[in-house]
């Protein structure tokens, strides 16, 4: 738990520092002016606003649960709910975070080259796809198996289901019934 915490913070600490950087560095440029974007009235502009302002906060939240996990007393009670319910938000806030990153990504790609390049559009947002698929390859089982042993039957309750229908099939194989 403490080395999944450790690499999801790292990860979350480097969309934290792209995603600011990104909403001061907005596509299209600012207006000299008065300041603000030029593209502020466009849709397109909104949505990479809102994606980039989602995966900011999702990605400090995640942050902020993996050091909960990291600075953690480890006490046995914190091992059956507080700690998997923190990696269970970080994860979830993690996979948003990419998720809304890709996103905001694929709408600066679409406002500064919708004139000129239009059939880059659908190879980029296939290419963005993957990494937000492989992370929900990667990490989805975990979160799952975090979630079952947590809210579920539990480890134990599972264990004596497996050796019940062993000691079944056994009885079973020499004719002795239950």
């Amino acid at each position: 738990m403490k080395e999944t915490a450790t690499s999801c913070t790292v990860v979350g600490a480097l969309i934290i520092t792209m995603m600011f950087a990104a909403a001061f560095t907005v596509p299209g440029g600012n207006n000299d002016d008065s300041g603000f974007p030029i593209s502020l009235n466009e849709k397109l502009f909104m949505i990479f606003l809102i994606s980039d302002s989602l995966s900011l906060f999702s990605s400090t939240t995640s942050v902020l649960m993996f050091l909960g996990i990291l600075t953690s007393r480890y006490a046995e009670q914190d091992f059956l709910q507080s700690l998997p319910r923190k990696m269970m938000i970080g994860l979830f806030t993690l996979f948003f975070s990419i998720a809304s990153m890709m996103v905001a990504f694929c709408a600066t790609l679409f406002i500064v080259l919708r004139e000129r390049y239009s059939w880059i559009f659908i190879p980029v947002i296939c290419l963005a796809s993957i990494p937000v698929t492989l992370y929900l390859f990667l990490q989805f089982p975990l979160l799952v198996d975090i979630f079952r042993y947590t809210y579920g039957g539990g480890i134990f309750d599972k264990k004596a289901k497996i050796f019940r229908v062993k000691h079944d099939r056994k009885s079973l194989r020499f004719g002795h019934r239950r």
